[in-house]
């Protein structure tokens, strides 16, 4: 039972990754045409990096060791400059009358969010198989 216990933790802590993912792209495309922020400038792409984790750093102890999930190293901020955009009536135009827009691609955020989805989708497949198999197995116990 153990080892099913470790593929729901897996497939868990991959939704939860999947689940960030999906977050972040759509906060950044609520914020494509954001020009200020408490930070300063226009709103900036975030993007979260993963990494595999052994799950006994999760739980503090042997019970699953040599399982690996997926953890979020850090969310990474895109260090690209914004984009100018030529809009003299804009409230935050330069002298110039250049805005500086946040560096975001709608089109890619949404090619992201299709991948994440299905990233999610496969997850939730691999999680109903699982359960699938140890119901099987509780079954042939009896």
């Amino acid at each position: 039972m153990g080892d099913f216990l470790n593929s729901f933790r897996v497939t868990g802590s991959a939704l939860a990754a999947q689940r960030l993912r999906l977050n972040l792209i759509s906060e950044n495309v609520a914020n494509a045409q954001t020009t200020r922020t408490p930070e300063g400038g226009p709103y900036k792409r975030k993007d979260p990096v993963f990494m595999a984790r052994p799950f006994k750093d999760f739980l503090n102890s042997d019970e699953a060791a040599g399982a690996t999930g997926v953890a979020v190293d850090r969310i990474r901020v895109d260090p690209n400059p914004p984009r100018m955009q030529y809009d003299p009536s804009h409230p935050d135009a330069n002298a110039d009358g250049y805005v500086a827009m946040p560096n975001i691609d709608v089109v890619t955020e949404m090619v992201n969010m299709m991948s994440a989805s299905r990233a999610y989708e496969s997850n939730v497949s691999v999680l109903n198989a699982s359960k699938a198999m140890a119901l099987k197995a509780l079954e042939i116990g009896k």
